[in-house]
């Protein structure tokens, strides 16, 4: 079985509820965090995070 991870908030650090594992590409990605209620934007390969644009503002 292959290895999976979460992804991290790039703000606080949390576990969101997205999981990835090695092979997983993600280009322009709307991570949404529960904890701080913050959405960014992020690229993802091979388990690296990239940060896009943060704070984007969700939807209420």
């Amino acid at each position: 079985m292959t290895e999976s991870r979460f992804i991290l908030c790039p703000h606080c650090k949390a576990k969101t509820r997205v999981k990835i594992t090695q092979d997983t590409v993600l280009k322009s990605f709307p991570l949404y965090c529960p904890k701080c209620r913050n959405e960014s934007v992020i690229n993802a390969e091979n388990y690296i995070i990239t940060l896009i644009q943060t704070d984007a503002k969700t939807q209420c």
